[in-house]
């Protein structure tokens, strides 16, 4: 016979706990691709094995019709996006359909989460609903009238409105990241600085930049300012992770983008950040690469 002693304090730790030594259900992820003038193909297996392998996840991959998909082909495509804790986007290409568009702003608006990698800021130029998801976004028109510029200059944020486009970028490089904000839960933890692998740098982004915080960001050879490459955006109920790092796959390797993809979507996803920075994360001098 068990011990009633035994038994009770189990009961009792069921009762205030919910269970005994329980694990974390595992967080949902839509990883969204099927357009993009990057190879999604090779990306997004990368992106996918980085959030598995942290334990934290499941990934489902829903690829969209392809650019020459007949309009009986788009009039399928339904995500059930209320299925999922977050929505990784890898995607860049033509606009969704407009049921997908107002059930998409819903899920965000009532508390979803949406991690935005490297082109995906560029999608969308014409929906006033995802700029002010994404804060900042380039290309596919954008210039003054969708936001101003925005970029860090002496320890704050500079919002410059005159006239110019958005978006651009110089070759690829190897270049630092700046931590910004500290106490931030993606940040917190990370070194002021670390070298990331060869990648594009974006500059130049421009958008509505509301409820808009930038976690880190890079100097650009292009522009000579520093350009943010982290930010966090709070849309409704809703919160984003932004990342303009991950042109290819080499540049996915590197461990700080792996690990800020892993716990800026937990972020996204609950608003809190349990994954830890692994002991190789990168420093200021040296990339690290993961395997």
């Amino acid at each position: 016979m068990r011990n009633p002693i035994t038994i009770g304090l189990t009961l009792a730790l069921v009762c205030m706990c919910g269970v005994v030594n329980a694990t974390p259900e595992k967080l949902k992820v839509m990883l969204l691709d099927g357009q993009n003038n990057h190879n999604f193909k090779a990306t997004t297996p990368i992106m996918k094995a980085a959030l598995e392998s942290s334990g934290r996840f499941t990934v489902d991959v829903l690829t969209s019709p392809d650019k020459k998909a007949t309009s009986e082909s788009w009039a399928k495509f339904k995500p059930e996006f209320s299925k999922y804790n977050v929505i990784l986007s890898n995607y860049n290409g033509k606009d969704w359909p407009k049921d997908v568009q107002a059930s998409f702003v819903e899920y965000m608006k009532s508390g979803g989460g949406l991690v935005v990698i490297h082109a995906a800021d560029n999608s969308f130029s014409r929906w006033d609903e995802y700029n002010k998801m994404i804060g900042l976004g380039g290309w596919g028109g954008r210039n003054e009238k969708s936001g101003p510029y925005v970029y860090w200059k002496d320890g704050k944020v500079v919002r410059d409105t005159s006239p110019g486009k958005g978006g651009g970028h110089g070759s690829q490089w190897e270049y630092p990241v700046d931590t910004r904000d500290f106490e931030h839960p993606i940040m917190k933890g990370m070194p002021a600085t670390w070298k990331h692998s060869k990648d594009e740098l974006y500059a130049g982004l421009r958008g509505p930049a509301e409820n808009m915080t930038i976690l880190a960001t890079s100097p650009s050879k292009k522009t000579g300012k520093h350009e943010p490459s982290l930010m966090v955006i709070h849309y409704g109920e809703g919160r984003v992770f932004h990342s303009i790092l991950g042109h290819g796959a080499a540049a996915m390797k590197c461990v700080g983008f792996i690990s800020t993809l892993q716990r800026g979507t937990e972020w996204a996803a609950t608003g809190k950040v349990t994954i830890p920075i692994p002991d190789n994360f990168p420093g200021p001098d040296k990339v690290v690469v993961g395997k």
